[in-house]
């Protein structure tokens, strides 16, 4: 039972730090582009660039 003094205070501690956590992700706009990285996974930009960059490399000089 003695254990439960340490347990509990370090327990609602760390349940107090992930909750301040959270509400200053929300506040710093963490959330704000959630489609914004979906849609980027699926853009072939970096397929363009090497598609350029072995153009310029094949171009006589």
């Amino acid at each position: 039972m003695n254990v439960l003094i340490y347990l509990l205070p370090m327990a609602l501690g760390l349940g107090l730090l992930g909750l301040l956590a959270f509400t200053w992700s929300l506040r710093s706009g963490q959330y704000e582009d959630m489609e914004g990285a979906a849609v980027r996974v699926l853009s072939d930009d970096d397929l363009d660039r090497r598609v350029e960059r072995n153009m310029k490399d094949m171009a006589p000089r």
